[in-house]
């Protein structure tokens, strides 16, 4: 076989190829993470990250922001206003 060349397959009429193919799941995690890249700068563009207070709803409003990725830049605009957190229990002395 020659540098270069596929090797190629018959099954039953139907021809497959081996490792020529870019498919979804070579591209999808570099995707993913250019997503959240996006959203990150998105946070930054706002200052949310030079934010001094950081309660529970300033990290939400961080993490929606960064998992809306480009939306961000056509107008979405997420955030968390009202966030309670639950309230554990405490140990007995």
């Amino acid at each position: 076989m020659r540098l270069g060349t596929r090797r190629e397959r018959s099954f039953g009429g139907v021809r497959q190829t081996r490792g020529g193919g870019m498919g979804v799941r070579r591209w999808l995690p570099a995707l993913v993470l250019l997503w959240l890249v996006i959203g990150a700068i998105a946070c930054g563009q706002r200052g949310y990250f030079t934010d001094p207070e950081a309660n529970c709803s300033s990290t939400g409003t961080v993490a929606v922001t960064v998992i809306a990725g480009p939306l961000n830049y056509f107008g979405v605009n997420p955030k968390v206003t009202d966030c309670n957190m639950p309230e554990l229990p405490q140990p007995s002395p």
